[in-house]
């Protein structure tokens, strides 16, 4: 019986779909009930420790998704991180999650077969994976997700998407952003195949991306408007297997699907914030006109989800008027860990009701469907992964030959946000070391595109940044 976990569920294919084939990579083949002996490998090494929270820091493959289903089988959350992040964010990750096990490449090796298969101790309320976003403390925060709530967004995505056996999802997405997990669990938790190109083809070119997708039938590719703006603009090397694609993370404009709209591809639009497990509106675009400034309505609330728009004090707005996207229901998480400042996003009603501010305004359009606008507060888009320029800006100003400095958002011609540096050099200043600073307790993403030295960092009467006084570095769009 499904007890709406994501390893009960999981088990439920294994038993379903014993021999189907799970994971495909270049070169091997795990079918469902060969990954379940892979999980059990990896559990029997740290079973009988009880412990609560496992760090997971692995090459992407079939023994990292082991790894994560290991561990959620064993009733413990998994943080994951990818093991070219800094090694400082890393640590400070798995520190602040309470990790107390850290699974590695190394640790999974020679693994035996299990003597049994170990009794599964997830709950629906207990916790999944924690996620890290960026903070406005200058420190990165983790975001709680439960089983159930992945197990509801999976049973959303089948019933939108239609998918099932027969299909093969590419996994393209970092472990660290909730599109992996979109890619993965929605995939093995619904039947289908899930391929896993090598770090070479991953790295590489969009045609040797799109020449892996051909090698292994894959039928879905869900990434980030980017991605699918350079498929559109290479839309020869789809292969013809491909007949979904999934945008999320940013926004996605029409100039992003000029070539694709006509090969009888469904094309969707997502959006939802990690603290609301992955997405909390579905808009379907292939067949949809744009709005006004050429980007799409994000659409209506997905299955166990309530989207609405509200005013400051939590009124629902009528139609056509902006207010504050706010979502409630299954997909609501847990919270933060450590209670930061931005645990006030998630509020409870006098009734009990429980919802988070994205952040977000919008306004709901004649059709029902919803309109994304802006931000309301600084953070932005940086290549579809969240990003607090003041977390930047702080790491930016821990440098001794940064005097002063600031971080601050700009949208090039294309509408996506690029960061901008402003700095007054102490004496012995060297940009490269300032770069070399930031790599090293950054990601990369989050690095600023330019860095602008100034005398000094004008003020207005108020006594904040005076913006009109500071140089505007221009970028050329990419996609116009």
């Amino acid at each position: 019986m499904n007890k709406r976990t994501i390893y009960s569920r999981f088990r439920e294919m294994v038993d379903k779909y014993t021999e189907n084939i799970a994971i495909v990579e270049d070169g091997r083949k795990l079918s469902y009930g060969q990954l379940d002996a892979m999980v059990d490998a990896v559990l029997a090494k740290f079973y009988d420790s009880r412990t609560q929270v496992v760090g997971i820091v692995m090459h992407h493959g079939a023994m990292q998704i082991a790894a994560m289903l290991a561990v959620l089988k064993s009733g413990a959350a998994y943080v994951p991180a990818e093991p070219f992040l800094p090694k400082d964010r890393i640590d400070y990750m798995m520190k602040t999650a309470g990790a107390s096990l850290v699974i590695t490449n190394d640790y999974c090796e020679n693994l035996a077969p299990a003597p049994e298969s170990y009794p599964d101790r997830s709950t629906p309320d207990g916790m999944a994976y924690i996620l890290y976003t960026s903070g406005t403390t200058g420190k990165p925060k983790g975001v709680i997700q439960e089983n159930h709530s992945v197990v509801n967004y999976c049973e959303a995505f089948e019933a939108e998407m239609h998918t099932g056996p027969g299909d093969v999802m590419l996994q393209y997405s970092v472990c660290s952003f909730d599109i992996f997990v979109e890619e993965v669990f929605t995939t093995l938790l619904n039947g289908a195949t899930l391929a896993i190109p090598s770090e070479e083809v991953h790295g590489g070119s969009l045609r040797g991306l799109m020449e892996f997708c051909a090698r292994h039938g894959v039928t879905i590719i869900d990434g980030f408007p980017y991605l699918v703006a350079d498929i559109n603009k290479q839309y020869r090397l789809l292969p013809p297997t491909v007949n979904l694609i999934i945008s999320g993370g940013d926004v996605i404009r029409a100039s992003y699907i000029t070539n694709l709209r006509d090969r009888g591809i469904r094309i969707y639009n997502t959006y939802g914030p990690s603290e609301t497990c992955v997405c909390s509106n579905y808009f379907r675009v292939d067949n949809a006109r744009p709005l006004d400034d050429g980007t799409f309505s994000i659409g209506k609330a997905i299955k166990g989800v309530e989207v609405k728009i509200l005013d400051k004090n939590f009124n629902e707005v009528p139609q056509g008027v902006t207010g504050e996207i706010c979502i409630f229901g299954e997909g609501v998480n847990r919270g933060y860990l450590g209670n930061p400042p931005e645990q006030a996003n998630f509020v409870t009603m006098p009734d009990g009701t429980r919802f988070y501010r994205s952040g977000d305004m919008g306004y709901v359009l004649p059709d029902g469907n919803m309109a994304f606008l802006h931000r309301r507060d600084e953070q932005v888009m940086i290549l579809g992964r969240r990003v607090e320029p003041e977390e930047v800006e702080n790491v930016l100003n821990e440098h001794p030959e940064v005097e002063r400095g600031i971080v601050r958002a700009f949208l090039d011609e294309a509408g996506l946000h690029y960061l901008v540096a402003y700095i007054v050099p102490a004496p012995g200043f060297s940009l490269h070391d300032v770069r070399e600073y930031l790599k090293s307790k950054l990601t990369d993403f989050m690095i600023p595109e330019f860095f602008v030295a100034v005398d000094k960092l004008p003020l207005t009467h108020r006594g904040k940044i005076d913006m009109k006084s500071l140089p505007k570095v221009l970028k050329e769009g990419s996609y116009n």
